[in-house]
């Protein structure tokens, strides 16, 4: 289903910045917010900011601060742009810096909902989610109706794995609260469960509800995204090249277009895409992606440059606290070395098991040799009652990959179909994979195929 760009009748109202402006006294509308006041309306509403007005953010709170350090709420957000800085330029150095600055508040005033739900943004920045699921809970104890709350709360469950947690969660938040924030995070749950559908309608919404460019390119780049992993390349590329076109800071929509215009055979155009991502946004997961990208055109030293880029960057990011062991996982399973692999992934595993730990642990014990545990995580991963609605290619392939290895002829051929089926171009370098191991299989013996005129057994 192709994503919806549709318009919204009215327009929601999400804090400060999506208020409609009231008209002034000659008939014309007021002035816009100044851009400090427009990045606090943002990080005080856990939406998207522009960079530039989160730097003038910063400077503004910094400097009330050196003549009131007893400003708890200054305190938080400043802690809160500096997350938000921190989220938005992949530089981990921000980190420590919001975390000063929240304990500083929360040092002023204890029971502080805005510092504590700060805290609760970093940890997800870090990927510390159960850390982030502590520091929300205590926000919820200073106020069960603190809205903001939520959505954090929610991904903070996500990522540990408890998925009935974050849908009870999302319920309650939209009692609370409606609008474009809102929308969003419905839609991250709802793609996360398989909902294509509703997750598109509900990004499509909160695209067009806000005014905000920074913010509604967010939403675009989410968009971008669903349309990329259901294989519409041309839909997933248009959302994408209007949220660069919204917001230039809008760097993982550049890894997007990098994304797309490879899998568009423009193979040239995709490495300049890439590269620019990854000038302002040097993301690992980027650098690892584009180092698969020359993979498949025959650039193996270009790749190996990547890939030392991914680790360095991985450490860095490790300083400022910030866990990389997921990408660093998927990395050495492919391109490195598979036990560590699997030791850095049980690891995680242990502390927060998510859909994608699963999937990471099940293809790294694979690549180490250990099918029949690998399997179990595969199927972990791609299983609905677990959690593992969502529709990944990637997960699908990887689960068919397993299977064939374990010499499960029917169900490694379905899955291989199904991660074709979902997106034929998921990836530069497995694709070809998939297709030559779908070959090697062959078609479907009559052991494979299920006899639907045979009764059923009675128990």
């Amino acid at each position: 289903m192709r994503v919806l760009i549709a318009s919204v009748a009215g327009c929601a109202v999400l804090g400060g910045v999506l208020t409609l402006l009231p008209w002034g006294p000659s008939g014309t509308r007021a002035a816009p917010p100044a851009p400090g006041a427009q990045a606090l309306a943002a990080v005080t509403t856990g939406v998207t900011a522009a960079l530039p007005d989160l730097a003038l953010l910063i400077d503004e709170h910094e400097t009330h601060l050196r003549t009131h350090p007893k400003d708890a709420r200054a305190w938080a957000v400043l802690g809160a742009a500096y997350v938000e800085q921190g989220r938005r330029t992949a530089d981990p150095a921000n980190y420590p810096k919001a975390e000063n600055a929240l304990r500083a508040s929360l040092r002023v005033r204890e029971r502080n909902a805005e510092a504590l739900d700060g805290m609760a943004a970093l940890a997800n920045a870090r990927r510390d989610f159960h850390a982030a699921r502590t520091w929300g809970e205590a926000a919820l104890k200073v106020d069960r109706k603190r809205w903001t709350t939520y959505p954090l709360l929610i991904e903070a469950q996500t990522g540990m794995g408890d998925y009935r947690a974050a849908k009870r969660t999302l319920d309650r938040l939209l009692k609370l609260r409606s609008g474009p924030a809102v929308q969003a995070r419905a839609a991250a749950l709802y793609r996360d469960r398989g909902w294509r559908e509703d997750a598109a309608a509900a990004l499509s919404d909160a695209a067009a509800a806000t005014g905000a460019p920074a913010e509604r390119a967010a939403y675009l780049e989410r968009a971008g995204q669903l349309a990329w992993e259901r294989g519409d390349l041309e839909v997933a590329l248009r959302h994408f090249q209007e949220a660069v076109r919204l917001d230039p800071d809008q760097r993982a929509a550049l890894a997007g277009q990098g994304r797309t215009l490879a899998a568009l055979g423009r193979s040239t155009e995709a490495l300049n895409a890439y590269r620019a991502a990854l000038a302002k946004q040097p993301r690992p997961e980027y650098a690892l992606e584009l180092g698969e990208l020359y993979e498949s055109l025959g650039l193996g030293q270009a790749a190996r440059v990547q890939y030392d880029l991914l680790r360095e960057r991985a450490a860095r990011a490790a300083a400022g606290g910030v866990d990389e062991e997921l990408v660093l996982g998927l990395y050495e399973a492919d391109h490195g070395d598979t036990e560590m692999a699997v030791r850095r992934l049980r690891v995680e595993w242990r502390r927060q098991p998510g859909i994608p730990v699963a999937d990471a642990l099940g293809w790294a014990l694979h690549r180490a040799g250990e099918d029949k545990e690998a399997l179990k995580f595969a199927r972990r991963a791609t299983d609905r009652q677990k959690g593992g609605g969502v529709r990944s290619a990637l997960y699908a392939y990887h689960r068919g990959m397993i299977e064939r290895s374990l010499e499960l002829a029917g169900p490694a051929r379905r899955h291989l179909e199904e991660a074709l089926r979902i997106n034929p171009h998921f990836s530069p370098t497995r694709v070809p994979l998939a297709q030559a191991a779908l070959e090697e299989l062959g078609e479907p013996s009559v052991q494979d195929v299920p006899d639907m005129d045979a009764k059923p057994r009675r128990k």
